[in-house]
């Protein structure tokens, strides 16, 4: 198995790559074409943007001038906490999908759990799927308490939901709460920004003639994890899809897990206000 082969299949019936790349802070269209030209060379199919990023414009004229097939590639954007609420998550779809130059997503996700638009937002997400405008939709930075809530009223639940994970925080309860209800986790920041890559357990697992950074994106791996790793050095991009010549045993994955510290990179998702009122 290699990138490419690694599919994901989501509860819609949809598939996703397990592996993908980040788009975060991608700038400049020489730089994305050349980021995403590596990239696509190098086997990834899912690249990840988002309205906040600013670039899906330069995304968009990247796919073109390379002349990547829509057909070949899984393309995720996500709904600023700007343009939430029913109306106004379509208008800024619409206009997103304009930039992009593309008729449809792959996958749709609120960035950002928020109280104001909360079940708004994602009424409109389930009518925009239902349009074509996007084959699958998810979540971003939700907990537990906001996918419980969002279970209140939806209609349909996401498939997807993107968190900061990585082996300084491994949101385990997340991940089982997720398994269990057919939602797929998807780490942003998987490398943890670079605050993880010199821990002494990590560069003694890769003893393996791998980088620690090989070493935590194969960890993602075996817990079933989507990961979309970000970089524009083409060594470093080549280097995160290489995961797929060796296997991490037990012991390695559970020294992985035990350098859980809690420690955020991003901000804290904010909890839901009324659900917390109510119970």
């Amino acid at each position: 198995m290699d990138i490419k082969d690694n599919l994901l299949t989501l509860a819609d019936g949809n598939k996703m790559p397990q592996e993908g790349f980040g788009l975060y802070k991608v700038d400049g269209q020489a730089t994305m074409n050349q980021a995403v030209k590596k990239a696509y060379e190098d086997g990834y199919r899912l690249f990840d943007t988002a309205q906040l990023y600013g670039n899906e414009q330069e995304v968009g004229t990247a796919f073109k001038q390379l002349a990547i097939p829509r057909d070949n590639i899984f393309v995720t954007t996500k709904v600023a906490e700007e343009n939430q609420g029913y109306d106004k998550a379509i208008e800024s779809v619409k206009e997103s999908l304009r930039k992009l130059q593309m008729d449809y997503v792959d996958l749709l996700l609120v960035h950002w759990p928020i109280e104001r638009s909360f079940f708004d937002t994602w009424r409109a997400f389930e009518e925009m799927k239902k349009e074509g405008l996007t084959r699958s939709i998810g979540v971003s930075n939700y907990q537990i308490i906001h996918l419980q809530y969002l279970a209140t009223q939806a209609n349909e639940m996401p498939v997807v939901d993107q968190i900061e994970l990585h082996p300084l925080l491994t949101q385990k309860s997340l991940l089982q709460f997720n398994h269990q209800h057919q939602i797929v986790t998807q780490a942003w920041s998987p490398l943890g920004r670079g605050a993880v890559l010199n821990e002494p357990v990590l560069k003694d697992i890769a003893a393996h003639s791998k980088s620690t950074a090989q070493i935590i994106l194969r960890w993602h791996l075996q817990n079933g994890v989507s990961f979309i790793p970000k970089s524009v050095h083409e060594e470093r991009i080549a280097q995160n899809a290489d995961i797929y010549d060796f296997e991490l045993n037990t012991q390695e994955m559970a020294q992985i897990d035990a350098l859980n510290a809690y420690h955020r990179t991003g901000r804290e998702p904010e909890l839901v206000y009324e659900y917390n009122k109510q119970y």
